[in-house]
């Protein structure tokens, strides 16, 4: 009997590693994936992806791309996601509290969206100049520096789906080599800079990070533009240790 109870909870345990490992290989595309393609990217037999598959279709979890370009992350783990939202804000104030005494600056945490970044918190700067964003306030990818780093860790393809759906949205059409290269640039230094791209007078250094749940999210701090090389150095510095403590706890949290 005892023997039965520990093959079914390994059996258990192995499904749900199994179910996490496919929605993992899901997170990082905007454009679904085949049976095959999860089968390949987790090491799993294509049978045993199609079970998994379905159950997890059954709870929402996964969903058939509308276009039938194969299988994306359903509505259900967006519901699951925006119920961490509050506890991302609780984990990093006081992160974003310790990085404005810091600079003096305004810090602010986004969390990538679809197409756009969304604010979820801010702690405003002490200077007599600052600058301020809503929560909830929806800023685009490619000109701002909480944009430029979540799309540097995603995938190549991913990324420039995006990048041009933006562009041609916006009627623009800038060269994507040098684009890419920026972004190659962030995923070397760990900083993202909007330099007056996104808000004219506004400069700002960001970096992105991952959630429990492998969301990206970002945490930036825009400066008016007539102290920022004034203050780069400092941002810099006090934006690295804050993504050091950021890996940190999360990793304690886990």
């Amino acid at each position: 009997m005892i023997e039965q109870e520990d093959k079914n909870n390994k059996s258990g345990i192995q499904v749900i590693s199994r179910s996490a490992a496919i929605l993992r290989s899901l997170k990082d595309t905007q454009s679904g994936m085949s049976l095959g393609q999860i089968a390949d990217k987790v090491g799993l037999p294509r049978s045993t992806v199609q079970r998994i598959t379905s159950a997890l279709a059954s709870e929402n979890f996964i969903i058939t791309d509308p276009k039938g370009r194969g299988l994306k992350l359903g509505p259900e783990l967006a519901a699951l996601a925006g119920a961490t939202h509050y506890n991302i804000v609780e984990h990093c104030r006081l992160l974003l509290t310790e990085l404005t005494q810091k600079t003096g600056e305004t810090t602010d945490l986004a969390v990538m969206r679809g197409i756009g970044m969304v604010f979820l918190d801010q702690v405003p700067g002490t200077h007599r100049l600052t600058t301020v964003s809503q929560v909830g306030e929806v800023f685009p990818l490619t000109t701002t520096a909480n944009g430029k780093a979540c799309l540097a860790q995603l995938p190549e393809q991913d990324a420039i789906k995006l990048i041009e759906n933006e562009w041609s949205r916006q009627g623009l059409t800038p060269a994507l080599a040098p684009f890419l290269k920026e972004l190659e640039d962030i995923r070397r230094i760990g900083l993202a800079y909007d330099m007056d791209e996104h808000s004219s007078g506004v400069s700002a250094i960001g970096f992105a990070f991952r959630d429990w749940l492998g969301q990206l999210h970002a945490i930036s701090v825009p400066v008016p533009s007539t102290r920022f090389e004034r203050q780069r150095s400092i941002i810099e510095s006090a934006l690295q240790h804050t993504a050091q403590n950021i890996g940190e706890t999360f990793e304690k949290a886990t």
